[in-house]
C-alpha cells in the first residue's frame, strides 16, 4: 500500500458494502478516497444493478459495464457472493470490518439474516449503515415503498416550489441529487460514528432516508412556507443571458450590484428609475426592460469575458457551461476534478475527482472500479484466511463466483 494511502485519515478502516446504483456506492467511494479499504459484495454473475445502466463501456470479458457503476465505485475491491446462499460468509466478513453499508429496500437485509441486530451480534463495534427511501428504524407510512432519487426529490416539495407557471415540474433537474445528497449524509454519519466509537468502543446503526436528506437539502420549501411563501418568488435577478458564444449566468441580489450592472451595460438611468427602486421591480420588469438592454451588451462579448468584467465589479457571474467547457476548464484541471480512465477504445472515460481537497496532502491516485468479482479469492484469503480448498468448496456450492 502506498505511503499516500497510509497518510489518509481512514487508513486501517475496512468497509463491507452490499450496495447498488448511487447513494451507498457514492458514500463508500468517498470513504475509499479517504483511505478506507472498501470490499464490495456483488452477485457473482450479474453484479449490482448499476452495472446494467447506460451508457456503457466494455469490460475485459466483452460484457458492457454501466456508467453508473464505473463512476461510483473507484478504489474498491469486488467479491462475488450470492447473498441468499452466503449470509453466513458475509457475517464472517462483517466480523473483520469496521463499517457495514447497505442500501437495499427496508427490511430485506433483515429477511436475509443480515440486519443490524444480526451483524452487531457478530461484531458489537460495527458501524451499520442503511440507506433507503424512507428509513429502516421507524414505521414510516412509506417504509415499504421502493424509491429512486426523483421520488424523494419530488416528495420534498422542491419540484413544485421551483415550478414555472404553466409548465410541468422539471424532474431530476441535475441528476440524482437525492442519491448523492443521501450518500453525503451517510458519509457524515459514518465519520461521526467512527469518531464516537474511538472513545466508547461501541458501534451503532446509522439510518439514512433519502426523503429526510432531500428535506434537508430543499430546506427553502418548508422554511418559506412557514413564513407565508408557498412558491418561489425571487427578489433578485438570477438568470442566464445570451453571450456571443453561449450563455452567461448573472445574479444580482443587492442594490449596489444592480447599480453597478446598470452602469456597466450602459443604462445608469436605471439607478434613479422608480420601477427599480425595490428588488421586486427587478423581477417584474426583467423580461421586457432589463433583459433586452443587458443582452444588447452581453451578446457582443464572450461569456468568460463578461464574467471577468462583472466579477471585477463585485457582481456574481459565470459562464453557463456545456460538457466541453467543463472538460476544458483550467480550474477543473488544476484541482484534478476530472479523472480519466481507459474505456477500451483508446478514449478516456471521465469520472469526477474528489472534491475534498486538503492542502499539503500528496495527490491520491484513484483506482478504476473493479471488474465483477475480480478480488473474490484474494479477499477470502487475506481477510478470512481461507485456503484454496475452502474457496473451491464455496465455489462448487454456488456461494461465490
Amino acid at each position: 500500500m502506498s505511503d499516500v494511502t497510509e497518510s489518509l485519515p481512514l487508513h486501517g478502516i475496512r468497509v463491507l458494502a452490499i450496495e447498488q446504483m448511487i447513494a451507498a456506492p457514492w458514500a463508500t467511494q468517498m470513504l475509499g478516497r479517504l483511505g478506507a479499504e472498501v470490499i464490495k459484495v456483488e452477485h457473482p454473475t450479474i453484479g449490482e444493478s448499476g452495472r446494467s445502466s447506460s451508457p456503457t463501456v466494455e469490460g475485459p470479458d466483452g460484457k458492457p459495464v454501466g456508467a453508473t457503476y464505473i463512476r461510483n465505485n473507484l478504489n474498491k475491491r469486488s467479491i462475488g457472493i450470492d447473498i441468499k446462499k452466503g449470509a453466513d460468509l458475509i457475517l464472517d466478513l462483517a466480523e473483520k470490518c469496521d463499517v457495514f453499508v447497505q442500501n437495499s429496500k427496508a427490511g430485506s437485509m433483515e429477511a436475509l439474516g443480515l440486519g443490524y441486530d444480526a451483524v452487531r451480534e457478530r461484531n458489537p463495534s460495527v458501524i451499520y449503515v442503511s440507506v433507503t427511501g424512507f428509513g429502516n428504524t421507524t414505521n414510516s407510512p412509506y417504509r415499504d415503498w421502493p424509491a429512486y432519487a426523483g421520488i424523494a426529490e419530488g416528495m420534498s416539495g422542491i419540484y413544485q416550489w421551483a415550478r414555472q407557471p404553466g409548465q410541468r415540474p422539471v424532474i431530476n433537474p441535475m441528476g440524482g441529487i437525492g442519491d448523492i445528497g443521501s450518500g453525503m449524509f451517510a458519509t457524515i454519519g459514518i465519520l461521526s460514528a467512527l469518531l464516537q466509537r474511538s472513545t466508547t468502543g461501541l458501534g451503532q446503526h446509522v439510518d439514512i432516508a433519502m426523503y429526510d436528506s432531500m428535506l434537508a437539502i430543499a430546506d427553502v420549501v418548508t422554511a418559506y412556507a412557514s413564513l407565508g411563501e408557498t412558491q418561489r418568488a425571487p427578489g433578485a435577478i438570477i438568470s442566464t443571458f445570451a453571450a456571443a458564444d453561449g450563455d452567461v449566468i448573472i445574479q444580482v441580489s443587492r442594490e449596489h450590484q444592480f447599480e453597478r450592472l446598470a452602469t456597466i451595460v450602459g443604462h445608469p438611468e436605471w439607478i434613479e428609475d422608480e420601477r427599480f427602486a425595490a428588488r421586486d421591480g427587478w423581477v417584474t420588469h426583467r423580461e421586457e426592460v432589463l433583459r433586452p438592454a443587458i443582452e444588447e451588451w452581453t451578446s457582443r462579448l464572450p461569456k468568460l469575458e463578461i464574467a471577468e468584467l462583472l466579477a471585477k465589479a463585485g457582481i456574481p457571474a459565470g459562464p453557463c457551461n456545456d460538457a466541453a467547457d467543463v472538460i476544458g476548464d483550467p480550474h477543473v484541471a488544476m484541482r484534478n476534478m476530472l479523472i480519466p480512465f481507459e474505456r477500451g477504445d483508446g478514449n478516456p472515460y471521465l469520472v469526477p475527482g474528489n472534491p475534498v481537497n486538503v492542502a499539503g496532502r500528496k495527490p491520491f491516485v484513484d483506482r478504476r472500479a473493479p471488474w465483477l468479482g475480480e478480488d473474490t479469492d484474494d479477499i477470502l484469503k487475506e481477510v478470512l484466511g481461507f485456503d484454496a480448498t475452502a474457496i473451491s468448496n464455496l465455489r462448487e456450492a454456488g456461494i461465490i463466483g
